[in-house]
């Protein structure tokens, strides 16, 4: 694609990365794949990703992330999960997520525990593109137990005896952001977590946004994108795609909708219930929007905005 600039000379432009749902969860999360996921900490969880994820019967994923939200209990529910690399695991509004704990006490989930500080570490060290990196903090836990990524190391300078932890690499990175362009470059603000590292230690990245924007308006605010747009393999078009976690700017979280999971997951058969109507028998999005109906949207819609500061960048 080439685009014409003021000084007449033409420019090439990457190609659109524009993509359904479907087929960027077909394409580029496979059967067995290591998938980091909900690293904003509550925040922007791409729950219709996760969703086409369940509706397309994935198997044997590796789910990484350091506070896990009901979206991976949901996929745990579904058996999409055999194993888990996290630091925490549950319902953020209630505490305990079923599925979750069925799945590890029966065996059928692996569970490699982690700290957040352990989780950060790893991503970041798969970004820098090194095999470990240390720490302190680790030291004197029982994570040593469990964990295989996790050894002790003396440092080369000190003698200090220091934890290790060895880098991750996930096959797929998926997060949900305000806003992006069709190539890839994508806006987000508010609790950026672990997005940014874990984007960069991703083979691919999947980005589902509320709004498809011009690469304009992307470029007017360099400092507010998440990731470079040529790691960024797929881009998805899918407002409320975060639903029912908080999208700064956009909506609230939907604390009934985690109380109504709770209720509705307690046993194997509850959660198949709920699944059949939240997930199955929506075929996208757009049709789990309107089962939620517009009074429940509308009252979830941020209204009262409270805008940054406008910068100049100059030219």
């Amino acid at each position: 694609m080439f685009t014409h600039i003021s000084t007449g000379e033409y420019r090439t432009l990457p190609e659109s990365k524009l993509l359904p749902l479907s087929k960027a969860i077909s394409e580029f999360v496979p059967d067995g794949s290591t998938v980091a996921a909900s690293l904003s900490l509550e925040a922007m969880i791409p729950f219709a990703c996760g969703h086409e994820i369940i509706r397309q019967h994935k198997k044997k994923l590796t789910l990484v992330c350091p506070i896990y939200d009901i979206l991976f209990d949901q996929l745990i529910g579904a058996g999409c999960v055999r194993k888990i690399r996290a630091a925490w695991v549950g319902n953020v509004i209630t505490g305990s997520s079923y599925n979750f704990r069925r799945a590890v006490e029966s065996g059928d989930v692996e569970m490699e525990d982690h700290s957040n500080l352990t989780v950060a570490m790893a991503l970041r060290a798969g970004a820098m593109g090194v095999p470990f990196l240390p720490l302190r903090s680790a030291l004197g836990s029982d994570l040593f137990a469990t964990n295989a990524s996790l050894k002790t190391i003396t440092c080369p300078f000190s003698g200090d005896r220091l934890a290790a932890v060895a880098a991750i690499k996930p096959d797929v990175t998926l997060i949900h952001v305000q806003r992006a362009d069709e190539f890839g470059n994508a806006h987000s603000w508010g609790n950026l977590g672990l997005a940014g590292d874990a984007c960069l230690a991703s083979r691919h990245v999947v980005i589902a946004a509320e709004e498809i924007v011009a690469p304009e308006k992307i470029n007017s605010d360099p400092n507010r994108v998440v990731t470079p747009g040529f790691k960024v393999s797929a881009v998805v078009h899918v407002p409320w795609g975060g639903h029912p976690s908080p999208v700064p700017g956009y909506y609230n979280r939907d604390h009934q909708a985690f109380i109504d999971y709770r209720n509705q997951s307690r046993t194997p058969e509850d959660y198949k219930d709920w699944r059949s109507r939240w997930i199955d028998g929506c075929k996208d999005r757009e049709a789990y929007r309107l089962l939620l109906g517009e009074d429940r949207c509308d009252s979830l819609k941020i209204t009262n905005h409270v805008w940054s500061e406008p910068v100049d960048y100059g030219y």
